[in-house]
Order: structure tokens, then C-alpha cells, then sequence
């Protein structure tokens, strides 16, 4: 009985440490290519800023916004490694905000899609000030329960 309880705690103990270290390695790869992307975008983004007149600014400002895009993919992912494995949830809030953005920039032909995606954006705005509102730790349940 020792045997398989001994047997059982290394396993509980090895496979997230196995699962942990193919997150980290699949995240490390993924930053890669995206770095790759950025800088890709960068030189469509000086090609187009060289290039293009006044008329291609819709594609001028997707480019931006794709840009921005990966450096805060990027960015979240230096944060996840920073701070102890473990993802922010302000930054899937700006990469939501960003990717609405764009959206709305690339796909305004439709006002009933661009109302939405404007909701779309105030709603996780909304989410962006609650959460900052709320203490990071988890208060103490003793401030609601008060003894009398």
C-alpha cells in the first residue's frame, strides 16, 4: 500500500512539473514567432507609410493596430514568466480593446456590427475599472462577518 501511495505522489508531483515545462517551452516558441511577426509588420508599416498617400490610411492604421497586437501578446507572455508563471488579466483586457479596435477600423461597413463591437469595447473597459477597483489579494471574510 506504501508502494502505490508513494507511487502516486510522484506522479502527482512529476506530471504538472512535465506539463509546466511544455507550457513554458510552447510559450518560448510561440514569443519567437511572434517576434518574427512584429518585426515583419514593422517593415510593411514603414513600406506603407513610405509608399502610400493619404488614401491608404485604413491599412496604414490596421498595421498599426496588428502591430500592436503582437507586442502585447508578447508582452504578456515576458509578464507570465515574470511574475511567477502566472497570466495578467489586464493584458487579455488590452489585447481585447486592441483587436476590437482594429475590427472596428477594418469592419465599419455594417453601424449594427460597429454598435456592437463598440459595446463590445465598453463592456471590457468596464471589466478593465472594476478590476482595478478590487484588491489584489483576496480580503479577509472577517470585514463582512463581523463578530458582535
Amino acid at each position: 500500500m506504501t508502494q502505490i501511495r508513494k507511487s502516486a505522489s510522484l506522479l502527482a508531483i512529476g506530471v504538472p512539473k512535465v506539463l509546466q515545462l511544455i507550457l513554458n517551452v510552447s510559450l518560448v516558441l510561440l514569443s519567437l514567432v511572434l517576434s518574427f511577426l512584429l518585426v515583419k509588420e514593422l517593415m510593411v508599416f514603414g513600406r506603407l507609410s513610405i509608399e502610400a498617400g493619404i488614401h491608404e490610411y485604413t491599412s496604414l492604421l490596421e498595421s498599426i493596430l496588428l502591430f500592436f497586437l503582437y507586442f502585447e501578446f508578447i508582452t504578456m507572455i515576458v509578464k507570465y514568466f515574470k511574475e511567477n508563471y502566472h497570466f495578467p488579466l489586464r493584458y487579455f483586457i488590452y489585447i481585447g480593446i486592441t483587436a476590437m479596435t482594429r475590427l472596428i477600423i477594418v469592419e465599419h461597413h455594417d453601424p449594427v456590427s460597429t454598435l456592437l463591437y463598440s459595446a463590445v469595447i465598453l463592456v471590457l473597459i468596464i471589466g478593465y475599472f472594476i478590476m482595478n477597483l478590487t484588491p489584489r489579494e483576496r480580503p479577509d471574510s472577517s470585514w463582512f462577518f463581523k463578530k458582535i
